[in-house]
């Protein structure tokens, strides 16, 4: 998102001033309405930090000091952004989804043609037999030729239908490898309706480049369903099913600057742009409140949701990788206290 404060000067050529009188005259007019006010605070917090009023770094700030805004500034603000929202990887995310359907529906067809193909060869054996049939009985010269006929017929439309599937599959298996290039460039994961992990770790490697350049403290958090809790459900569904569930309440918690994304095996990872680790516990004690609110039912059995978080720093002297493990032996830290929910394991003590 990128902000624009606009002022517009009226000029008559009749009755020019000095510009110097324009631009004292322009500097005095104040910002009205609070996103014209909220603009302006943001862009002085951006000067104030010393990073550029890019549209990234102005985009991070807006949805940074807006929480500490009052509900009703908050909402006012959010329903005009809404109005013009325009989203470049929501876009490609759509994409992708229309893309993987449309090879599923080839698919498809790629499976009943092979049915039809099946059924035909069934059918010539079956008047194969029929004929036999005919020949041993007691049939006319003329049905048995009316048979022998209708299965010669049978059997070259087989043959047309034979080679037609072979291309059919040809085919399919050339958008195959064109799907699978595609799906190495894919931002998104389709199960959890989150980013994947290769977009998450393109966006932690550019965080870091942004860190080198301009010193601000960027946070990662790593998620998981709480492991006893898995333990005890013991249920391949029911745990796909809470998986999910966390991962859309980290959707609801997450600010429109984090980037959420499923890392494997229903592990999630939450890149937190200008945030230090006392924001980030904050953002970590949010998110294990939400989510032990909610409530799962097996069954007639209702289970508490909850979740381990790891906790670290994203600092320009470390890799992708290590900051990733890092976090993730923040989760093992956290499962050495009983009551923790979380756990902090900085690449920077």
């Amino acid at each position: 998102m990128s902000g624009a404060l606009k002022s517009r000067v009226r000029q008559n050529d009749g009755d020019a001033k000095p510009s110097s009188a324009v631009t004292n005259k322009v500097g005095a007019i104040e910002p009205e309405g609070d996103l014209e006010a909220y603009s302006k605070e943001v862009l002085n917090s951006l000067m104030k930090d010393g990073l550029p009023p890019t549209p990234n770094n102005f985009s991070l700030y807006f949805d940074r000091l807006l929480e500490d805004k009052s509900q009703n500034t908050r909402n006012h603000i959010i329903s005009v952004l809404e109005l013009e929202e325009n989203n470049d990887d929501e876009n490609s995310i759509m994409l992708e989804q229309s893309l993987k359907q449309g090879f599923s529906s080839i698919k498809n067809i790629l499976g009943v043609t092979a049915n039809l193909y099946k059924n035909m060869s069934l059918m010539t054996k079956i008047l194969e037999k029929r004929k036999q049939e005919l020949e041993a009985s007691s049939a006319t010269h003329e049905t048995i030729s009316v048979a022998a006929s209708l299965g010669s017929d049978i059997t070259k439309l087989n043959e047309i239908l034979k080679q037609q599937s072979l291309s059919i599959k040809t085919m399919y298996e050339d958008t195959a490898k064109i799907i699978k290039n595609v799906e190495n460039e894919t931002i998104f994961d389709n199960q959890y309706g989150v980013y994947n992990k290769r977009y998450l770790m393109t966006k932690v490697e550019q965080e870091i480049g942004l860190i080198h350049k301009f010193k601000h403290k960027s946070s990662l958090i790593m998620i998981e369903l709480f492991r006893d809790l898995k333990k005890s459900v013991n249920n391949e569904k029911a745990l796909m099913l809470m998986t999910k569930t966390v991962a859309r309440l980290l959707l609801t918690t997450s600010r429109r600057s984090d980037t959420v994304a499923h890392y494997g095996n229903g592990v999630f990872v939450m890149l937190l742009k200008h945030t230090d680790i006392e924001s980030a516990k904050k953002a970590s004690e949010r998110l294990c409140d939400l989510v032990s609110n909610s409530n799962f039912f097996l069954g007639d059995r209702e289970i508490q949701l909850k979740i381990s978080i790891g906790i670290t720093d994203i600092t320009e002297n470390h890799s992708v990788e290590e900051i990733i493990v890092s976090s993730m032996d923040g989760i093992e830290k956290a499962y050495e206290s009983p009551n923790a929910d979380y756990a902090v394991l900085l690449r920077n003590p």
